[in-house]
């Protein structure tokens, strides 16, 4: 029988690794990483991806739907990922790829698609390809700080060049985004998070399976949320999966992670929860709540602030 797959998505530096790897925590899963981030590994996804947050509907999905279907049922490319290598580090992780696909095929595990550049597309996953979707938010400000603190930018183009993102969500953002500074990570991270999660507030409303699920209460109670979250997608949390989370969200981890280390799921959820309030001055964290309000307020209180 064919198992169900599982998108977690929302925006990048949301919680999408945290929530993917800890959904990923027994054997009825098999994790799979970012095949729309336009990085991606080939062997993994044979299709081209243009843009970040890339847009995919029935009017495009030509592009896409094949090189997804095979995904999903675990069709590892070899031989396109062995042209694409070029170091170690990539011979490495086509080994681990490899093996995921190879581990998903024959224990009939579900497909569990952790990427963040699929928060726009969650109804055509959801759709087109069955997905139980799973969309993460996480705090404005701590969105923003966290960009901040690894100097990460946006380039609003690849949202400005996709004319069906444009046209579906985001034309009434156009001049916001035409004239964003390059240099404004705070300006451009608080946009961002404003038309993401619009689209997610909306698209929830039509999509009322979708399981929205916020990175503070997950790391408020880890155990118990994740215990919800399994549950709510048919999984088996079992003392094994327990023991991952507290070992991921211990309050004996680092309440910040290296910048060398930025993909890590070891943290102190509770300590990391406020360290946005820390990095932030306070004109920063009043320019992010005024930009970002209209939408904040679906999922944040004043008292969040």
């Amino acid at each position: 029988m064919k198992q169900i797959p599982i998108l977690v998505t929302g925006a990048h530096r949301s919680g999408t690794t945290w929530v993917g790897r800890m959904l990923a925590s027994n054997s009825q899963t098999a994790y799979i990483s970012e095949p729309l981030n336009v990085l991606h590994r080939r062997g993994v996804y044979r299709a081209d991806v243009a843009h970040w947050y890339q847009y995919i509907t029935s009017e495009n999905e030509a592009q896409y739907l094949s090189a997804f279907e095979e995904l999903f049922n675990f069709k590892y490319h070899l031989f396109d990922e062995i042209k694409s290598i070029r170091s170690r580090k990539d011979f490495l992780r086509m080994g681990r790829d490899a093996s995921i696909f190879v581990n998903g095929k024959l224990r009939n595990q579900r497909a569990l698609l952790k990427d963040p550049f699929a928060v726009f597309s969650a109804p055509w996953f959801a759709q087109k390809l069955n997905c139980q979707v799973v969309i993460t938010v996480r705090h404005p400000a701590a969105f923003a700080s966290s960009l901040k603190r690894l100097n990460w930018s946006f380039d609003f183009r690849d949202l400005l060049n996709q004319p069906m993102l444009m046209r579906d969500h985001l034309e009434h953002d156009r001049t916001e985004m035409e004239s964003m500074p390059a240099d404004d990570i705070i300006g451009q991270s608080a946009l961002l998070w404003r038309i993401i999660y619009r689209a997610v507030h909306s698209t929830s409303n039509i999509f009322p399976d979708f399981k929205i699920v916020r990175h503070e209460d997950l790391s408020l109670d880890p155990v118990a949320g994740y215990k919800s979250l399994y549950e709510s997608l048919g999984l088996t949390f079992d003392e094994k999966v327990r023991d991952v989370i507290i070992n991921a969200s211990s309050s004996e981890n680092p309440a910040e992670l290296s910048q060398k280390k930025v993909h890590s799921v070891k943290l102190d959820s509770r300590a990391n929860m406020d360290n946005w309030k820390k990095r932030l001055a306070p004109e920063e964290i009043s320019r992010i709540r005024k930009l970002t309000e209209d939408v904040s307020h679906f999922f944040y209180s004043d008292h969040e602030w």
